[in-house]
């Protein structure tokens, strides 16, 4: 099956260290990883609030262009990407006059039927018995929160991803690398996503919520498989909390062996050294 990446605009810019992961852990663990060409932003939240069809000509483009260079499924890790691919496709696969409104808007030819798309945890789950063999350096003693935050199981009837209010994929991946993950109760809660700007002072209300129950738990570190869940989580913490948050794909890539630069450790507001030694 041929995989095609799509890393979106954050991973090439303030999510750098995400895409620095991904592409040192699927070179390690062998997985298939091919970047679509050409392939341009989703929109995410400003298109689809602000202009329906752009909303939607935006993802379709990327969709289409995978499928003309002969994928059968997306890797989209940015949880924002991922869920406007799926939502998006979901809305012109089921109404024939959007879809060639669609397909005109961007003057492509759309795949007749579903490409499935993935986010980061599905593109690692099956591969656990792989993670676990690969594991050089165990992160047993590691406690973890694993942090799903909003777009990755939501909305669930159109991503059908995981259970939405009880999820347990990323602790699966996280479970493989010998840590633990701790049991708390804001691993689906928001944090405010791209109201940081605008409302700066509820995110940081969230956040601290988050973070604070995160640590009451016995957590070392918090997990996260979306850029703007980690931007907000590592620089808005409270005073004095300097909890780690690093990707998922980060912590993985430390326990088969990675080092932390390549992995774009060094990266993050908050320090996480400490975590990882």
């Amino acid at each position: 099956m041929a995989t095609g990446y799509f890393p979106g605009c954050s991973l090439e810019g303030t999510a750098a260290e995400f895409d620095m992961s991904i592409r040192a852990l699927a070179q390690a663990l062998g997985l298939p990883l091919a970047e679509i060409e050409d392939w341009n932003c989703c929109g995410a939240s400003a298109a689809h609030q602000t202009n329906h069809l752009l909303g939607l000509a935006l993802p379709a483009r990327t969709i289409a262009l995978a499928a003309a260079q002969g994928m059968d499924e997306i890797f989209a890790p940015c949880a924002a990407c991922s869920n406007r691919l799926i939502a998006a496709q979901a809305e012109w696969l089921g109404d024939a006059g959007l879809r060639a409104e669609v397909e005109h808007a961007i003057d492509m030819a759309l795949p007749a039927a579903r490409i499935p798309v993935r986010n980061c945890i599905e593109y690692l789950l099956p591969h656990l018995e792989k993670i676990k063999a690969a594991v050089t350096k165990s992160l047993a003693g590691k406690k973890v929160a694993c942090y799903y935050g909003c777009l990755l199981v939501r909305p669930p009837k159109v991503l059908a991803f995981d259970d939405p209010e009880n999820p347990a994929s990323m602790e699966k991946v996280a479970a493989a690398t010998g840590a633990e993950p701790v049991a708390w109760g804001f691993r689906t809660e928001c944090c405010g996503a791209a109201f940081a700007m605008s409302s700066t002072a509820s995110v940081a209300r969230l956040c601290e919520r988050i973070l604070t129950n995160a640590k009451a738990e016995g957590a070392h570190m918090v997990v996260v498989a979306c850029p703007l869940c980690h931007a907000n989580l590592d620089m808005r913490q409270p005073k004095g909390m300097a909890l780690p948050v690093v990707y998922l794909t980060q912590l993985v890539g430390l326990a088969v062996g990675i080092a932390p630069k390549a992995l774009g450790l060094g990266k993050h507001i908050t320090p996480v050294a400490a975590a990882i030694a």
